[in-house]
Order: C-alpha cells, then structure tokens, then sequence
C-alpha cells in the first residue's frame, strides 16, 4: 500500500493480437532511487488469467524509479499464434510463423512519485506493443 513517502504499482497485459488478457507472463519489478542508481530487482510474479499481476512486491521508501520486465517470448511461445495474414505492402519474408515474436522482452522503464500509485498497463501483440499510464 502507498504512504506519503513510498510508491506503489501495478501492472495488467491485454493480448490485442487475440483480443484476451495475457496470461501466466513472467515479471520482474526493479527499482532505484536516482537516475545514477543501480537497479535493484525486487521480486518476480507472474500475471493471472486476468493479465493481472496481483503480488508485485512493493517498493523501497526513496524509489524514484522503476522498471517492469515481461518475458513475452514464451507467452507466444505457449499461445500458439496464426502466422500473420499476409498483406500487400508487407516485407515477403517478415518471419511471421507460428511462435515468431519480434519482441522476446519487453522493458519498460518509469518515473514515481512518492505517495501515487502508478498503474501500468501493457498491450501487446507479437509484433509490437504500448504502454501508458493508467488509473
């Protein structure tokens, strides 16, 4: 739970590629207390059938930034994905077949605010992916 002095965060994933949270991916939370600070890893979980990450561990008084690690790679490992439909302005050869991913792992990397809650919510799919600051 956020205080005064700490941060809190949360994170989900929506799979837009088949349009269902994803589940069962792996994620890391780091955290540092400056910009020159090394990371420090805080603890694994994993998201829920939700594409909810309901037991990240929470992070240290001073926190000003953090960084959520998505081992996406063996989501689509597991999903087994349609190859990409072709299209008329697509590269011919793009890789595109059942299990490919362009993004093995997605970083992403934010700024905290001591007594705010920072929900970050991913959508991904095997060729890209956004981020945004949610509520």
């Amino acid at each position: 739970m956020s205080t005064e002095t700490t941060a809190s965060v949360s994170t989900h994933i929506l799979d837009t590629s088949a349009g269902r949270p994803a589940a069962s991916v792996a994620v890391r939370l780091s955290a540092r207390p400056g910009r020159a600070a090394p990371w420090q890893a805080l603890g694994d979980s994993a998201t829920d059938a939700d594409g909810r990450c309901k037991d990240l561990p929470e992070l240290p008084e001073g926190t000003t930034h953090v960084r959520l690690d998505f081992a996406v790679e063996e989501y689509f490992a597991r999903s087994e994905q349609k190859p990409a439909d072709a299209q008329q302005d697509a590269p011919a050869n793009r890789d595109s077949g059942a299990g490919a991913v362009f993004f093995p792992e997605v970083a992403v990397t934010f700024a905290v605010v001591p007594g705010e809650h920072h929900h970050v919510p991913l959508l991904l799919s095997p060729f890209g992916y956004s981020v945004y600051r949610g509520s």
